[in-house]
């Protein structure tokens, strides 16, 4: 039987843990639909609370904040999601913004299902099925937030962060963006893109902290910046 340790506040991020598992750390969120998984989490019980391990292999954001990225989530918190896709990083924000709202934007109509699903039990979701390099088609559903974050696997993603931030983004708020280096120029070196990225951004955020994403998602570079 594994000895399970914790847990313990993780940094400054609302309802953020770190457990031990066998002497191993994970971070975990509180589960907000005890009980329900969402993809194939595993689910432990500490301290009366049930929590749900977070994967880095299947979150950039996870693997962001294990690498010491940081911002300032609390759990009333107001988030416009870019590229929500099935729900899995979803999900957890959900459990550290119990009393806030996620607007989570999907292209495609196949994962917008799955993500229909999760936010039956987390009424703090709200799935919007919208291209997020179209922020104006989803002006009547989302109101002003203190966080964007962003996972768009296109090639202009310093643009719709910053259409979506011109539009949604309070000032002083937070953009969380994941960068994906091949989408934009496969051929140029990633380091070339990612400086690329942040210089176009420069223009109205300053850009506050950003990491490598090896080895769990390659090619790829979380930065946070506030709306300037």
């Amino acid at each position: 039987m594994s000895k399970v340790q914790g847990p313990e506040a993780h940094g400054k991020i609302s309802n953020l843990y770190a457990i031990w598992i066998d002497g191993r750390k994970h971070l975990a969120t509180p589960n907000l639909a005890p009980g329900k998984k969402v993809y194939d989490e595993r689910i432990v019980n500490a301290g009366g609370t049930e929590y749900r391990l977070w994967n880095p292999w299947r979150s950039k954001l996870c693997a962001a904040v294990l690498k010491g990225i940081n911002f300032p989530l609390e759990s009333d918190s107001r988030i416009l999601y870019l590229g929500a896709a099935t729900g899995t990083t979803v999900s957890h924000i959900s459990d550290m913004v119990p009393d806030g709202i996620i607007y989570a934007v999907e292209i495609s109509p196949r994962p917008v299902s799955n993500l229909i699903e999760t936010a039956r039990s987390r009424k703090n979701v709200i799935p919007i099925l919208a291209d997020a390099a179209r922020p104006s088609t989803y002006l009547g559903m989302v109101e002003t937030v203190d966080f964007i974050y962003q996972d768009i696997a296109q090639r202009d993603q310093a643009g719709i962060a910053l259409k979506n931030g011109r539009t949604y983004l309070r000032k002083g708020g937070t953009l969380v963006l994941a960068l994906k280096s091949q989408s934009i120029d496969s051929a140029a070196k990633p380091g070339r893109v990612f400086e690329g990225e942040a210089e176009k951004l420069s223009e109205e955020f300053r850009i506050r902290n950003r990491v490598r994403l090896e080895p769990h998602h390659k090619y790829h570079m979380m930065l946070t910046a506030d709306y300037v």
